[in-house]
């Protein structure tokens, strides 16, 4: 037990002084500055080529989720995310190490060049990911964390960040094993990572992108405000476009759902209205018993959408 503790310990302070490092000292793996950068430049764009002419470059909720950018991807981290995960991977660790494996790499990428071992990262972590988003939407106990991010009400870039810290550990903890035993361990994975923060961006964006025969591959603005339809129709009650960052798998999978232009939609679930909008109450609505699960979305009958919005 002392040593999982000091560990504990150690992350705090190890974390902390990574951070600082990291706002102190640019660089081309700078994170904290690529996130900036990143975040700066889509903004530009939706300001220059705004899709919903009529929203404010300041939209709702603009600030709050400013904020859940800053908490989910440094904050959070610092509070007992990297502890814990550092403890976990050691328990896990030591658990291997009582059958006598002291190595879970399966599938040796190492010997491939760079480009293909990111692409394989890249699409192997998206695929994972489109898992868990779907259950995230199909099973009531983790729709009441995902709910957080689909009370947004008006599309803009930061939007992406708004998600409770849970999705997280949701996400992380089906992603390691799998890319483990891969032997997935490049220093360049912030290459991927960034990507894949810019795809996220322009999919919540107020940009009317599709990306033409490429929206097939990636998700896009066009695709992915349908998945944040306050309505949905009944082929499709538990949602659709899963996809972060590729729609391949929504193709692939009959998830995929874009029956017009989808500028002036509503956003949200059913019950909406009675969700809590402060960033506090939000982390902890999911906690709460007493409150409602507000699970059931509002379907439609038929999927003609002329002149109207849903």
């Amino acid at each position: 037990m002392e040593k999982y503790w000091t560990i504990f310990q150690n992350s705090f302070s190890g974390y902390f002084n990574y951070l600082v490092n990291e706002i102190a000292n640019p660089s081309w793996t700078n994170y904290f500055y690529w996130l900036l950068v990143l975040s700066l430049a889509v903004w530009v764009v939706e300001i220059v080529l705004p899709w919903r002419k009529n929203q404010k470059i300041f939209r709702k909720d603009f600030w709050l989720d400013s904020f859940y950018i800053l908490f989910n991807f440094f904050l959070f981290s610092l509070i007992g995310y990297n502890a814990i995960s550092n403890v976990g991977v050691e328990l896990f660790t030591d658990f291997l190490n009582i059958f006598g494996v002291s190595n879970i790499v399966a599938i040796e990428v190492q010997n491939l060049p760079t480009w293909v071992q990111l692409l394989i990262m890249f699409v192997i972590a998206d695929f994972i990911q489109w898992n868990v988003h779907r259950q995230l939407h199909k099973q009531p106990w983790l729709w009441k964390y995902h709910q957080v991010h689909h009370s947004i009400k008006e599309m803009g870039f930061a939007a992406q960040f708004r998600f409770h810290f849970m999705e997280t550990i949701f996400y992380k903890s089906a992603q390691y094993i799998p890319l483990a035993m891969i032997g997935f361990g490049i220093k360049e994975f912030i290459i991927v990572h960034m990507f894949a923060v810019l795809i996220g961006h322009l999919n919540h964006a107020n940009v009317g992108w599709d990306y033409g025969i490429f929206g097939y591959i990636f998700n896009n603005p066009k695709m992915h405000i349908w998945h944040h339809a306050k309505a949905l129709p009944q082929e499709h009650p538990q949602g659709m476009n899963f996809g972060l960052s590729l729609s391949i798998w929504d193709y692939l999978f009959g998830t995929a759902y874009i029956p017009q232009d989808g500028k002036n939609i509503e956003l949200g679930f059913a019950g909406d209205e009675d969700f809590p909008q402060s960033f506090k109450k939000q982390l902890l609505y999911p906690f709460d018993k007493n409150k409602p699960l507000l699970f059931k979305f509002k379907k439609i009958k038929t999927t003609n959408y002329e002149d109207k919005t849903v």
